[in-house]
């Protein structure tokens, strides 16, 4: 049993890497993408389309409604239970979190979100819970910053809900499987082609529609369509902008997130990297794959 990973920003061209080496592979591909898990995001969130998902079978994409939350602890079980149960799986997508949560085998506690707690620790203000955190779990603090709300309340949640601070329930239990992880690159312009390329055939699939639907049925203040590429088609739609408007700020938008996914994936020693333009890619990937998977 192996792991094969593919990662990388955000129009490098994963996918089509996946379903090349997957269909030599024979198996199956796991989607590491936080929003391809919920169904009716397909234009824009970059989703397989239906004549793909024929090619080669495809997991954890679909798996549950825009209105549920899927947590990255659910997430890890799911993966890890498709992965137990699969010859040479393809990992793919642009997820760091995801990716991690597998190959690194992150312990996470799992609680899952508390509205009620939450609201309670928005009325008492960060300074005052940050206070709190320093009580249960000093440890933790070393880590978050005092600005930083997000993780601070996530601590506290976890703490209230399970008795135990979250740093003692966090870690590493790495799988003992091998895993092989390859990365796609691209220098920063041609990256932006892509990026921009790519927004605007979106555009022409439909995804001002595709957005117009997930409003009419969830409304416009749907947590996932604050995400990149929804809310700015969601400015269009209300009229505070043109279509051209919200293409370019999407396209922006990307090239910031591409930036931010580039950094985390760098940090990585373990990913082995590949040009994403090389005309023999694929070659070149199915080469090394052969190696590690000794075929």
């Amino acid at each position: 049993m192996a792991l094969i990973v593919i990662c990388g920003a955000t129009a490098t061209g994963k996918s089509g890497l996946a379903i090349a080496l997957a269909e030599r592979l024979n198996t199956k591909i796991l989607s590491a993408d936080s929003r391809q898990v919920y169904r009716q995001l397909d234009i824009g969130t970059a989703k397989p389309t239906e004549a793909q998902q024929q090619l080669v079978p495809h997991e954890l994409i679909d798996i549950c409604d825009p209105t549920e939350t899927l947590t990255v602890a659910d997430y890890q079980q799911q993966a890890q239970e498709l992965i137990a149960a699969t010859e040479n799986p393809l990992l793919v997508g642009g997820t760091g979190l995801y990716i991690k949560a597998i190959v690194k085998g992150l312990k996470i506690p799992r609680v899952a979100p508390q509205s009620e707690l939450r609201s309670q620790f928005e009325q008492l203000g960060q300074p005052h819970c940050y206070a709190l955190l320093q009580q249960v779990d000093r440890m933790a603090t070393e880590k978050i910053h005092p600005n930083d709300a997000v993780r601070t309340q996530r601590a506290l949640e976890v703490y209230y809900v399970t008795g135990r601070p979250i740093s003692q329930q966090q870690g590493e239990n790495p799988p003992d499987y091998p895993i092989l992880q390859l990365g796609l690159q691209l220098d920063r312009d041609r990256l932006c082609q892509r990026i921009q390329h790519r927004t605007e055939i979106m555009v022409e699939m439909g995804f001002v529609e595709e957005v117009k639907s997930l409003v009419s049925q969830y409304g416009k203040d749907l947590p996932l369509l604050q995400t990149l590429g929804y809310q700015e088609m969601i400015q269009y739609i209300l009229g505070k902008i043109s279509l051209d408007q919200a293409i370019a700020l999407t396209v922006l938008h990307t090239r910031q997130f591409a930036k931010r996914q580039r950094t985390w994936f760098r940090a990585i020693p373990e990913i082995e990297w590949f040009d994403a333009d090389c005309p023999d890619l694929v070659e070149q990937a199915w080469k090394r794959v052969q190696v590690f998977a000794e075929l």
